[in-house]
C-alpha cells in the first residue's frame, strides 16, 4: 500500500494522490481506518448517466468514503500547500466537515470542482488544483496556437 508515498503509512487528514494518466490524479483525504481498513475520503459521481462529457462536468457527485484499495492501488501523500497553508485540525474541522458533506449533491467540475479542489478545501479551507493549473499552462497555450493555425 502507498506505494511511492512519501511516508508508508497516511495520517488522518492527509492528501492522498492516486495518479490515473499522464495529466490527472484523482485526490482524497486519508480518513482513518475502520476494523483495520484504511480509508478515504474522496468527491465521486453517483453514477454514469450523470456526466455531461463535453463539460467535464457530472450533476450527481457526491463525497464518499472509500477504503483505500477501492479508489487505488498506488498512491502518494500530497500535502502541497502545507508550506504556504496551515492544515486544518482533522478531528475538530476536517473529519466533521466530511461527515456533513457525505451523501450530498456537489456539482463536479473539472476546472472549477474537482477531487483535488474537494481535498484541499478539506484540508486547508480553500480550493486548489495544481493538475488543472499545469494543464492551463502547459496544455491550453498550445491548443490555442493550433487553433490559430488552423484557422489561417
Amino acid at each position: 500500500m502507498g506505494l511511492g508515498s512519501s511516508h508508508p503509512k497516511p495520517f488522518p487528514g492527509d492528501i492522498l494522490e492516486f495518479p490515473r494518466n499522464k495529466y490527472f490524479s484523482h485526490f482524497g483525504i486519508y480518513y482513518g481506518e475502520r476494523d483495520g481498513v484504511p480509508y478515504v475520503a474522496h468527491l465521486t459521481c453517483r453514477d454514469s448517466e450523470t456526466k455531461l462529457l463535453l463539460f467535464g462536468r457530472a450533476l450527481k457527485s457526491e463525497v464518499k468514503l472509500d477504503p483505500v484499495e477501492v479508489v487505488g492501488q498506488r498512491y502518494k501523500v500530497r500535502n502541497m500547500l502545507d508550506e504556504i497553508h496551515p492544515p486544518r485540525d482533522f478531528y475538530t474541522v476536517v473529519k466533521p466537515a466530511i461527515d456533513d458533506m457525505m451523501g450530498k449533491d456537489i456539482t463536479f467540475d473539472i476546472l472549477f470542482h474537482n477531487s483535488e479542489h474537494q481535498a484541499t478545501l478539506f484540508r486547508y479551507g480553500l480550493k486548489k488544483s495544481t493538475q488543472i493549473e499545469k494543464v492551463y499552462i502547459q496544455i491550453l497555450p498550445t491548443w490555442k496556437e493550433l487553433f490559430k493555425k488552423r484557422k489561417l
